[in-house]
């Protein structure tokens, strides 16, 4: 990559059909590796709580762990477009939300992660109406993990799947840039995909959506899992670097053979 990712090339994506690859990043070494390796999205994810802290969820990660992580991502990255998550209750009103996000934007990121359906809209409006680049996330929502009764894939039955349709075109409405699904079956992604006019993004919510995103860790097998989660792969088995792992992740995002249908729900 020769020149800063931004918004607009995930756009033009969309409108070329072709893939872009993202990963979670919380350090500047291995940011510095993946950007090299082509990844055009680096998140920097409130799963930190989860892989970097130990925690059992998200919910623990505060606006100071998120700004520490995103400051050492900044200092490590060559050219990759930065998200960074909004942790849990940072943004539960709209000045909560207005705040903690130009704390984000001024310390490095290029957009904010949000999760949540109908109302976050608001606050999606909000944050677009002043500059600041949201990505809607929307189908397995960890934050709400309390709520959900665990780590399921959402968007099974017909009632769920027609509601998270409607929240992702009204959400689309709001000024959402990009909308990230995670944990949905594949034919909900992509109806979801070849409705909006805006990128998708999908974990674990097959091979349809317009980019793909998955924890570091996970792409090089330095995971924790009891089970390694069905829309993990793990890239080392076929790398001899950490480098030529995420390189080819990319490839293989790139080229439409991650995720297979055994990735996929």
């Amino acid at each position: 990559m020769n020149k800063n990712v931004t918004i607009e090339d995930f756009r033009v994506h969309k409108k070329e059909n072709t893939k872009f690859a993202c990963l979670t990043a919380y350090d500047a070494s291995l940011t510095r590796i993946m950007s090299e390796a082509g990844v055009e999205m680096i998140l920097v994810g409130d799963s930190l709580g989860m892989v970097i802290q130990g925690h059992d969820s998200t919910i623990p990660v505060s606006m100071e762990d998120l700004l520490y992580h995103l400051r050492c991502v900044k200092r490590g990255n060559i050219s990759s477009h930065i998200m960074a998550d909004m942790p849990f209750m940072s943004y539960a009103t709209e000045k909560l939300a207005y705040d903690n996000a130009m704390r984000l934007m001024q310390a490095g990121a290029n957009s904010v992660k949000v999760e949540g359906g109908e109302w976050i809209l608001k606050t999606t409006e909000l944050l677009s109406e002043r500059g600041i680049p949201v990505c809607a996330h929307l189908g397995l929502t960890p934050q709400s993990i309390n709520r959900l009764g665990g780590y399921l894939v959402q968007g099974r039955d017909l009632d769920d799947k027609n509601r998270i349709l409607s929240e992702a075109k009204q959400l689309e409405n709001a000024g959402a840039e990009i909308i990230l699904l995670e944990c949905v079956p594949a034919v909900l992604a992509e109806e979801i995909s070849s409705t909006l006019k805006v990128p998708t993004i999908g974990i674990g919510a097959g091979s349809s959506t317009d980019g793909q995103i998955m924890v570091c860790y996970d792409v090089i097998g330095a995971y924790s899992w009891e089970k390694q989660p069905k829309f993990v792969k793990n890239f080392m088995n076929e790398a001899n670097s950490i480098s030529e792992a995420f390189g080819k992740y990319v490839e293989e995002v790139k080229n439409k053979s991650f995720p297979s249908a055994e990735n996929s729900f």
